[in-house]
C-alpha cells in the first residue's frame, strides 16, 4: 500500500483488540479456514502447491456445510484451504519429485497436511495473535482479488491454450496498487470528519477517487467509461473482500446490469464531483445511487487497512495510541487533529493521570516560540477545560509567564475565581496575536475568524497602533491575515499598515 497518496491521515478510533479479534473469528472465509484446519490430517491429500487435491474438494465443502450440489462449493472449499495454508493455520508437506522412492513416473503424486502450530493460537492466543492470522489471511484475499476473473482468462487464451498477458492487459502490480489506492481513499472517506464515518460509500464515489482527475470539471464521456469499467472491477473485488470481514458490500444491481447489458451507463450516478458533491458524496439523478453498489468498511476493516497502511510508512494514527505519551508529544500530535478527534485523545490522555500533574505537564508543554506553539496552547487550553479545582495551584503558578499568563487568566476567569491579577496590556496583546494564529493554524481562515477579530479588538482603542510592536513570531502573519479578514473596511486598512511595520522590524 503506497505512502504517497496520504502521507498523514486523521486518527481513527478502532474497536478493542479483543472485539476485533471476536469479529476476526467471526470473518465467514477465516472461520471456513480454521474448520479445514482441524479437519486437516493423514488421510488429506495436496498437490504441487498445496492446493487440495479436486477429488478432496467435495469432502471439504461438506465439512463447511456447504450446498455440495453447488457448482460454487468446491471454489469456496479451495479458496478457504488455501487461506489455511498461507496464514500457517495448515502445514502441507508437497508431493515428491518424479522418481523419488522408486514410484512410477506417470502416477499422480499427492503430498500430505496436518495442522499447523498456528491453529493453536485460535483457541489459545492472545487477540493480537488472532489478528495476525486474520490479517495474513487478508493479505491472500487482497492478492485474490487483484487476479482477472475467470471469464478475462479464458478470453485471454491463445491458441495454445496458454494465456496471453498481453491480450490480458494484466499487470499484477498495477493491479494490486489500484485496489490499495481504492482502500486507502475508502479508508480517508471513512476516518475524515464531516464524511463517510459509519455510513456506506457509493460504488461510483470510489470509482471516480481513481479514474477522474483533481483538476477536471465536468468528467468526459471517455472518462465516465473508465469510471463505469472501474465500477465493474470494484464490484467483483468487493464481493471478494467481504467474506473475509474487510467490508460490508450492497453489490451492483444484477437487473441494473441487464439494463445495460452488462455495464451501467455512467451519467445515471453521480461521481461525487461538481455540483453532485460538495462534500464529495454522490447525489442520486433518477435511480437510487444504491444500485450502483455501497461498500463500508467494518471496523475489522478499519484495522486491516491501517495496519497496512502503517506497514508501508504511511502516519495513520489511531485514538489512544497517545495515552502512555508525554505532554509534548500530545499537544504536538493532537494539534494536526479535528477539534472532536482531538478532544477524544487528551481525554484519553487524562484518564490515567492525577489533575495536577497532568496540569503541570501540559502548561509546561504548551510553551514555545516557535510555529506550532499557538497551536499547542489552543489545545492545551482545551485540555485543561474539563479540569477541576486540583489542577488550580498548577495554574496559578503560571501567572507571570509571558506565554502562559494569558491562558491561565482565561481558565481561572471561567471558574469565578475573583483574585486573579488583571493582565498588563503588552500580555492582552500578545495573547490576542496568539490566539488568532492558533484559530488560523487549526481551521484556516474560516467564516467565524472575522467575528474573532471583531471582538478581540473592539475593547482596545488605538488596538493596531500598539499590536505591531507584539513580541510575537506570528504578529505580521496575524495582521495581513486581519487586513484580509476583519470585517470593519478601516480596521483592515489598519491591519494591513500594522503589518507593514511588524514585517519592517523583525530583521530578514
Amino acid at each position: 500500500m503506497s505512502a504517497d497518496s496520504h502521507p498523514t491521515l486523521p486518527p481513527v478510533r478502532l474497536h478493542s483488540d479483543a472485539e476485533l479479534a471476536r469479529d476476526a473469528l467471526g470473518a465467514p472465509l477465516f472461520a471456513r479456514a480454521v474448520r479445514l484446519a482441524r479437519w486437516a490430517g493423514p488421510d488429506t491429500r495436496v498437490g504441487v502447491g498445496g492446493e487440495l487435491a479436486t477429488a478432496q474438494l467435495p469432502e471439504a465443502a461438506a465439512v463447511l456445510g456447504l450446498d455440495t450440489d453447488d457448482a460454487d462449493s468446491p471454489g469456496y472449499a479451495s479458496q478457504a484451504w488455501r487461506v489455511a495454508v498461507d496464514t500457517g493455520l495448515v502445514d502441507v508437506t508437497e508431493p515428491e519429485e518424479d522418481g523419488a522412492d522408486g514410484a512410477e513416473g506417470d502416477e499422480e503424486r499427492f503430498g500430505t497436511a496436518a495442522p499447523g502450530e498456528d491453529l493453536a493460537l485460535v483457541t489459545g492466543g492472545a487477540p493480537g495473535d488472532v489478528l495476525d492470522l486474520w490479517l495474513a489471511a487478508l493479505d491472500t484475499v487482497l492478492a485474490d482479488a487483484a487476479v482477472p476473473d475467470l471469464d478475462d482468462l479464458v478470453d485471454a487464451l491463445d491458441a495454445g491454450g496458454e494465456i496471453d498477458f498481453d491480450r490480458l492487459d494484466w499487470n499484477p502490480g498495477r493491479e494490486a496498487d489500484f485496489l490499495d489506492g481504492v482502500l486507502a481513499n475508502l479508508y480517508l472517506l471513512t476516518v475524515t470528519e464531516g464524511g463517510a464515518a459509519d455510513e456506506p460509500v457509493p460504488l461510483p464515489v470510489l470509482a471516480a477517487s481513481m479514474v477522474v482527475p483533481d483538476d477536471m470539471g465536468e468528467p468526459t464521456d471517455a472518462v465516465l467509461e473508465q469510471v463505469s469499467d472501474a465500477m465493474m472491477r470494484l464490484d467483483d473485488q468487493f464481493r471478494q473482500l467481504e467474506p473475509i470481514g474487510l467490508v460490508e458490500f450492497r453489490p451492483v444491481d444484477e437487473e441494473l446490469m441487464a439494463e445495460a447489458d452488462g455495464t451501467p451507463e455512467p451519467e445515471h450516478a453521480s461521481t461525487g464531483r461538481g455540483e453532485d458533491g460538495e462534500d464529495g458524496r454522490p447525489v442520486a439523478d433518477d435511480e437510487d445511487v444504491s444500485r450502483y453498489g455501497m461498500v463500508r468498511l467494518t471496523p475489522l476493516g478499519l484495522y486491516g487497512i491501517r495496519a497496512r497502511m502503517l506497514e508501508a510508512g504511511v502516519d495513520a494514527p489511531a485514538v489512544g495510541e497517545l495515552a502512555e505519551k508525554g505532554a509534548d508529544a500530545l499537544l504536538d500530535a493532537v494539534s494536526f487533529y479535528s477539534e472532536n478527534a482531538a478532544q477524544a485523545e487528551i481525554e484519553q490522555w487524562l484518564a490515567g493521570r492525577e489533575q495536577p500533574a497532568a496540569a503541570a505537564e501540559l502548561l509546561a508543554a504548551a510553551r514555545g516560540d516557535d510555529e506550532g506553539g499557538p497551536l499547542r496552547r489552543l489545545r492545551c487550553q482545551q485540555a485543561l477545560a474539563p479540569a477541576g479545582p486540583e489542577a488550580e495551584p498548577a495554574v496559578r503558578s503560571v501567572l507571570d509567564d509571558p506565554e502562559l499568563g494569558g491562558l491561565a487568566r482565561v481558565w481561572l476567569a471561567e471558574r469565578g475565581v475573583s483574585d486573579v491579577p488583571a493582565p498588563d496590556p503588552e500580555m492582552v496583546f500578545w495573547l490576542t496575536v496568539d490566539t488568532i494564529a492558533a484559530q488560523l493554524a487549526a481551521d484556516g481562515e474560516t467564516e467565524e475568524l472575522p467575528l474573532l477579530m471583531e471582538t478581540l479588538t473592539a475593547h482596545h482603542a488605538g488596538f493596531f497602533e500598539q499590536v505591531w510592536r507584539v513580541e510575537h513570531p506570528a504578529t505580521a502573519y496575524v495582521l495581513e491575515a486581519m487586513g484580509r479578514l476583519h470585517p470593519d473596511r478601516k480596521a483592515a486598512k489598519e491591519a494591513r499598515k500594522a503589518a507593514f511595520k511588524a514585517r519592517s522590524r523583525r530583521p530578514a
